[in-house]
């Protein structure tokens, strides 16, 4: 006999009342009770309208009209209330910051334990064993605002573990974890699923990182209507991902710049599973007929580093003895796991905090003389979070802040603000106020407001997080336009795409030191670099060798230079 389905979406569809149009059209959709299901699809698809629909978000704390049928456990949603349907479904947010209530990380992971008025005893066992799972056990007493965004995270996820729910949601699990790290959110999650059989949904942009693990099904969705709904090895065999800016494991993709038809009985859901069934030979002559072009031109140094160090606490070093010169013109990464160090050197360059010893120089001048709005003149700097950046109410108004600071006349201001939204994918937006955008379009109005000044460095602290491909594509080719009219920039990055495919040097952190400063296309081989900075060995490297292919690193240029030959031709 056929399960009974645990979510029942009938006809559904939600339109804001601040908006014109729906946001979800006509949702037909059925998960039973212990699937796990995916959900992709570009930003501002509906993905996370429909995961606030299933948690009751919608339509308690968000208006709107809603038109159909959605039941979560049989109940229908529009009649119940957020904490009924908290009992049912707990949900770890995109934005680590919303979700805590309590001082410390202790208290926030007890709060519902507290809610439900369990034993004191009991409930100290039980938060000690789930901060220890999610790797938290030593920072109880530490305040959740002290965190990194990766250690945020887990204590998020802690606090929905502790909680006997029937359906977990996770909304982008992985937008603020390194590599390593979130390869164990995705092992815990689908530890959680097999140890419990609970139904798991799990929305994020990462789909090579959640296929680490396997998926019941993946749902994609665009312009709010589902477009597929079918299993991880049928999506990837089809070309619907990206004809809707949403990344391909990067092997699928290498493959296809190879002329490899992928199948569904290729397994393409998983590298480690995937049969390249006699392409070897295609992948190869790729291999050997793809051209690579170096450029090894070096500019000047803008920016120096010498003997940095750095401690919170006067006694624990953040940072140690750390070393490194920027070049004019360069995109270089900062990468490293969660805790390495990578926000505090970025909040010390710009004057948020003081060095403990050592000096920064940015051309000839000892720039720590510099106050923070002479720093800010010269050096953007935007953060890992965008509320914590945002101070106004409309978009507009955001992006021109800094301009009007700066005095300059509104004619010039507007065309400033204009062309920056049109490049972060944001024009259609520009009279929106801020409190409509999702999380991902709120960090691409942060970018642009930055952007608009034309500071000589940009810093920019995890800019593609939470971002489809195709709006990641959009931002990191308009960085990479003002990075050829010789802006220096600087990113703070998990994503070790964006590294490889964007920069060519990287500097890498582990527990505040400085492990390497390398070729970007070297580090992600490299077995010790990638334990000491909680790297994973990109799936690349997994490629070349099913395929016969000694020479890694150079399978990896070449893929690197393809995937820049398609954005000139594209541009």
């Amino acid at each position: 006999m056929e399960k009974e389905a645990i979510i029942k979406f009938e006809d559904f569809t939600f339109q804001y009342f601040a908006q014109s149009e729906p946001t979800l059209y006509n949702i037909n959709l059925n998960i039973y009770p212990g699937e796990k299901v995916l959900i992709v699809g570009p930003s501002g698809c509906g993905k996370s309208t429909l995961g606030h629909c299933l948690n009751g978000l919608i339509p308690f704390a968000y208006k709107g009209k809603i038109s159909g049928s959605l039941k979560v456990n049989g109940i229908e949603t529009k009649d119940a209330n957020i904490f009924k349907l908290s009992k049912n479904i707990g949900t770890v947010l995109q934005d680590a910051d919303g979700q805590f209530v309590g001082l410390n990380v202790g208290e926030d992971i007890a709060f519902s334990l507290e809610n439900d008025m369990v034993n004191q005893e009991v409930m100290k066992d039980k938060v000690q064993e789930i901060a220890k799972i999610v790797d938290m056990d030593n920072f109880l007493d530490r305040s959740c605002q002290e965190l990194s965004g990766g250690q945020k995270q887990r204590v998020s996820l802690a606090g929905v573990m502790v909680d006997d729910v029937d359906i977990l949601l996770f909304d982008e699990p992985l937008a603020n974890l390194d590599p390593a790290t979130g390869k164990t959110a995705i092992e815990l999650i689908d530890d959680i699923h097999k140890k419990t059989n609970k139904t798991i949904i799990i929305i994020e942009h990462r789909i090579e990182d959640v296929l680490h693990h396997d998926v019941d099904r993946i749902i994609v969705m665009d312009d709010g209507h589902i477009l597929m709904d079918a299993s991880s090895s049928e999506v990837l065999a089809s070309d619907i991902l990206i004809k809707h800016g949403i990344r391909e494991p990067l092997y699928v993709t290498a493959c296809k710049y190879a002329d490899i038809k992928i199948t569904a009985d290729m397994h393409p859901e998983n590298i480690e599973r995937f049969d390249l069934k006699g392409n070897e030979e295609k992948l190869r002559n790729w291999y050997r007929n793809a051209a690579i072009r170096e450029d090894d031109k070096k500019e000047d140094v803008i920016l120096k580093i010498n003997h940095l160090n750095f401690s919170y606490d006067g006694v624990k070093k953040v940072l140690n003895d750390i070393n490194f010169e920027v070049y004019e013109h360069e995109m270089m990464a900062i990468v490293g796991k969660n805790g390495a160090g990578k926000s505090t050197l970025s909040k010390i360059i710009v004057g948020f905090e003081n060095p403990d010893s050592g000096e920064m120089m940015l051309k000839n001048h000892e720039i720590s003389t510099m106050s923070i709005k002479e720093r800010g003149e010269v050096i953007g700097y935007v953060l890992q979070n965008p509320n914590q950046m945002i101070c106004k109410t409309m978009i507009y108004d955001e992006v021109a802040l800094g301009l009007r600071n700066q005095g300059l006349d509104e004619t010039e201001i507007r065309k400033r603000v204009e062309k920056t939204l049109k490049i972060c994918g944001l024009a259609p937006f520009i009279d929106w106020p801020i409190s409509a955008l999702s999380y991902g379009q709120k960090k691409r109005v942060t970018i642009a407001s930055i952007l608009a000044l034309e500071p000589k460095i940009i810093i920019l602290d995890e800019p593609t997080a939470g971002q489809d491909y195709h709006h990641y594509s959009e931002i990191m080719e308009f960085l990479k336009s003002l990075n050829d009219e010789g802006q220096t920039i600087i990113l703070i990055t998990h994503d070790m795409h964006l590294m490889l495919e964007y920069t060519k040097r990287a500097v890498v952190l582990s527990n505040g030191l400085k492990v390497a400063d390398t070729l970007a296309s070297e580090v992600l081989i490299n077995d010790e670099w990638i334990k000491e900075a909680n790297l994973n060995k990109t799936s690349l490297y997994t490629l070349a060798k099913k395929a016969g292919i000694d020479d890694a690193l150079g399978f990896i240029k070449t893929f690197i230079a393809e995937e820049k030959e398609l954005r000139i031709h594209e541009n």
